[in-house]
């Protein structure tokens, strides 16, 4: 089958013949319809992450047609279209006893801990616990586009942000997962203010619902400008970069008793970023993570879809051929582009 591969980390990827995987005994195989290019291919890429070992393949954000069902499988079948979180739970771990497959400390990931889906076919663990089916209302690529980005959004705000009807919202950084968070905020009824370094991603986060947006490159106090957009600041905020700045003035702008989310991932010696603590103290400041959305969560983002709520169609800007795939990988670190990919040929 055909796949796209890195030999070692920052190395060429380059598309090779590799051999069809088999399912485990927990497993399936899918033959992939669908596949999202996203900023965390390109960490695992770059070695931020310790799962992967090279040779591998990348491709988290998968949906596909069940092919081959492990022995051990009992609700999949083949021929069913599916997709599934890009972090799968073991089903049988204390975190996933109570609901929590996103933190699992046995988890399987697609294009980390095993070969990904910038390929053919792609084999996913755990199938029972952790695949999806995908409502027919939904067409393939953009079923890929939520895995991961548009997912981790919606817990980021819903679930760990608790954005409500008429709350402030701040989303820092407009990529793929930031132009998730501003469409999932504004359909939960928050205002949103965007804030981002490019005049195109500002635009795009407008067009989804984005209330206020600032150039953070045109402003000498982010956060203080969010504060008096907001009147105060934000109830709920959001890093969906990952950087030190975005990461301080996310806690920064948030008014009193107000809930900080982190999103982006942050690496090498960012990972000791400092965080105004005095205000998180004195303004009783909430700090949370979001890893990623359990299976049993997505029929909340399928009715919120289903019913016109959220558009995520709007945030593909491209859908590109397999052999494609290793430029628009390599492109991320320049933050080239708008909106998400989503790989759609792979012959």
């Amino acid at each position: 089958m055909n796949a796209l591969v890195y030999e070692d980390f920052d190395a060429p990827l380059t598309l090779q013949t590799v051999s069809r995987p088999a399912p485990t005994p927990r497993g399936v195989v899918l033959k992939v319809l669908a596949c999202g290019v996203c900023r965390s291919d390109w960490h695992g890429w770059k070695g931020h992450d310790p799962m992967i070992t090279p040779p591998n393949v990348p491709g988290h954000e998968v949906v596909g047609t069940v092919t081959a069902v492990g022995d051990r499988v009992e609700e999949w079948a083949e021929g069913e279209r599916v997709t599934v979180p890009f972090v799968g739970g073991c089903g049988t771990c204390e975190q996933c006893r109570a609901g929590q497959h996103q933190v699992c400390p046995n988890q399987f990931q697609p294009g980390f801990s095993a070969q990904g889906a910038f390929a053919e076919f792609v084999r996913i663990d755990y199938a029972d616990e952790n695949l999806v089916r995908l409502p027919t209302s939904i067409d393939a690529v953009t079923g890929a586009s939520l895995g991961c980005r548009f997912a981790t959004a919606f817990r980021a705000v819903i679930d760990q942000g608790e954005a409500r009807s008429g709350d402030w919202v701040a989303v820092h950084g407009c990529g793929g997962v930031g132009l998730s968070a501003v469409m999932i905020a504004r359909a939960a009824g928050a205002q949103v203010v965007a804030v981002d370094i490019a005049d195109a991603a500002l635009s795009l986060a407008d067009e989804v619902g984005a209330s206020r947006t600032i150039n953070a490159d045109d402003t000498d106090d982010v956060a203080a400008a969010v504060r008096n957009a907001t009147q105060g600041g934000v109830h709920l905020s959001l890093d969906a970069l990952g950087s030190p700045d975005t990461c301080r003035n996310s806690v920064a702008n948030l008014r009193k008793r107000g809930r900080h989310v982190q999103v982006g991932l942050l690496v090498g010696e960012n990972v000791h970023t400092a965080i105004p603590f005095d205000r998180v103290v004195a303004d009783e400041l909430e700090l949370r993570g979001a890893h990623g959305l359990q299976a049993h969560r997505y029929p909340a983002l399928f009715s919120m879809i289903e019913a016109g709520r959220l558009r995520p169609r709007q945030l593909v800007r491209q859908t590109i051929p397999l052999a494609e795939a290793a430029d628009h990988l390599q492109q991320m670190g320049n933050f080239a582009g708008t909106g998400i990919a989503v790989i759609d040929d792979f012959g």
